[in-house]
C-alpha cells in the first residue's frame, strides 16, 4: 500500500546528464494514482553505487524521493507494483505489475542509454533486431570458447588435479583472442541490459550472477 512508502529524505530528483549514460538508469513510468488519475513516478538507479558504495533503487514522486531500497525491489502502489532488479551489466528488470496481472516495461528517460536504445528500436527496427541477434550470438560464442578454457584452468589447481585429474580443453586461444572475446562479451551484455534482456546463462548469472 502507498502508506508503506515513507519519505526517507528531502532529496530531489536530479536531471539526467549525458555523461551518466552507462552509470545511471532513469525511468519515468505513468501509473494509476490514489484517486485513479495517472501519476508519474521516477525510478533512479546509480550503478556505481551511492555514497556508501551500495547500489539502491530510488523512487520519486513529483521529483521528491519517497523510498530507497537495495535491489531486487518491489514498490507497492495503489494500482500495482513497480519491480526493479539489477544484473552485472545494468538492469535486468524494470516493469509495472498491475493488480489484474498485466505487466508492462517501464519507460526510460529519453536521455538515458536505455532511452536512446529504445528510440533506435522504434525508429530503426531492422537495425535493432540485427544488433540484438549479434549480441546473443557473441555471448553464445564466448561461452562455447571460454568455458572449456576456464574449466581447464580450474582443474589445474593442484588439489583438484590430484583428486579429479586435469581437464584438457580442446580449445586454447592466445591471450589477445581471449581479451577480444571478453571485450566483445562485455559490449554484448551491456547492449542486452539496455533492452532489459536477461538470461541466467548468457548474461552473467552462471558465474557472476545479478542480484
Amino acid at each position: 500500500m502507498l502508506e508503506q512508502l515513507k519519505p526517507d529524505g528531502a532529496d530531489t530528483l536530479q536531471p539526467f546528464r549525458w555523461w551518466q549514460a552507462f552509470s545511471r538508469s532513469l525511468f519515468d513510468p505513468r501509473v494509476k494514482g490514489v484517486d485513479g488519475h495517472p501519476e508519474t513516478w521516477s525510478v533512479d538507479v546509480r550503478h556505481g553505487g551511492d555514497e556508501d558504495g551500495e547500489v539502491y533503487v530510488h523512487l520519486y514522486r513529483d521529483g521528491r524521493r519517497r523510498a530507497s531500497l537495495r535491489p531486487p525491489i518491489a514498490f507497492p502502489l495503489p494500482g500495482g507494483t513497480i519491480r526493479v532488479a539489477v544484473s552485472t551489466y545494468g538492469l535486468r528488470q524494470a516493469d509495472y505489475l498491475t493488480h489484474d496481472g498485466g505487466v508492462r516495461q517501464l519507460s526510460p528517460d529519453a536521455s538515458s542509454a536505455e532511452g536512446l536504445r529504445a528510440h533506435l528500436e522504434k525508429t530503426r527496427p531492422g537495425l535493432s533486431r540485427l544488433l540484438g541477434a549479434a549480441s546473443a550470438l557473441v555471448l553464445l560464442v564466448s561461452l562455447a570458447l571460454g568455458v572449456p578454457q576456464l574449466l581447464q584452468s580450474v582443474t589445474e589447481f593442484p588439489p583438484l588435479a590430484e583428486s579429479l585429474g586435469t581437464f584438457a580443453s580442446p580449445i586454447l586461444l592466445p591471450a589477445w583472442a581471449n581479451t577480444s572475446l571478453l571485450l566483445a562479451g562485455l559490449a554484448a551484455s551491456t547492449e542486452r541490459a539496455l533492452r532489459l534482456r536477461y538470461n541466467w546463462l548468457l548474461d552473467g548469472g552462471l558465474f557472476g550472477g545479478g542480484d
